[in-house]
């Protein structure tokens, strides 16, 4: 899909476009299921849980080591477009990376509209200051997925981040803008600029893979094709990963799995 195809849409249609949910049979059930092994695996392998980085309830990481001196931290955000979710729901993604030599952190972060996305992205880098403060890893790979993709992707230009993991984000904002996902974001124009990594580059930065299922939403294949060919196209290292066969949700298994492609991607940038 060209990139200024969605411009023709109207409002309905474009919010079919970003419907992950409404998009994949049975997403509900797997998100169901995730939250249940990530419960399972909270109370089997408890970690340093709800470490504070600021004053909000939602202002909390919970930190998973794999008990190796000086492992690599993979820093995690979970996705909901921005106004769903939370960090507890997705503890299951630290089993592929702490079985092959990383440790995990799982970011919490206040949802829309209770914060504003200009409020919410800066609570990220707050987070990533204070995790580097107490687990001292010595090369931080900051991931997420969906919206967590998204703000993995500004989290590039932060001075803690070493690499970067964004699966099946969203890059540009200005298409959410229109979709009825604005009724709970409120996003201004000012900040589809501010706030759009495809609009943001960096000058300089460390390796950014940018993933996504095969089987995604049209749109969201676009995002991340558009994005990471800008991306590269400045010149800045990284790589495209598409997983074909995967769709919105069942690409997160990829990372769940210690063999799983995700998985495979972390330890690469975890390598430098």
């Amino acid at each position: 899909m060209a990139d200024g195809d969605w411009r023709g849409m109207d409002r309905a249609a474009l919010s079919r476009a970003y419907d992950n949910s409404g998009a994949v049979a049975g997403s509900s059930a797997f998100m169901a299921a995730l939250r249940e092994r990530s419960a399972a695996f909270r109370d089997a392998r408890p970690g340093e849980l709800d470490i504070p980085y600021g004053d909000g309830p939602r202002q909390r990481f919970d930190l998973f080591r794999c008990g190796k001196a000086g492992a690599p931290l993979l820093a995690f955000i979970h996705g909901g477009y921005w106004q769903r979710n939370a960090k507890d729901g997705f503890s299951a993604l630290a089993e592929g990376p702490l079985a092959r030599g990383l440790d995990v952190a799982m970011i919490g972060y206040t949802l829309c509209p209770e914060a504003t996305m200009t409020a919410l992205a800066a609570e990220i880098p707050a987070a990533l200051a204070s995790l580097r403060a107490v687990a001292a890893p010595p090369r931080l790979v900051v991931s997420g997925w969906s919206a967590g993709g998204h703000l993995a992707a500004l989290a590039m230009t932060c001075p803690e981040v070493d690499a970067g993991l964004a699966v099946s984000g969203i890059f540009d904002l200005a298409p959410i803008r229109r979709t009825t996902l604005d009724d709970a974001l409120h996003l201004s124009e000012d900040e589809v600029v501010a706030l759009s990594p495809i609009r943001n580059l960096p000058g300089q930065a460390g390796p950014l893979i940018v993933a996504y299922g095969g089987n995604e939403l049209p749109e969201l294949c676009r995002q991340s094709q558009v994005y990471q060919a800008a991306w590269a196209g400045t010149g800045l290292p990284g790589d495209l990963l598409a997983l074909p066969g995967d769709d919105h949700f069942t690409v997160l298994d990829q990372m769940i799995r210690p063999d799983g492609a995700l998985t495979q991607a972390a330890l690469r940038l975890a390598a430098g």
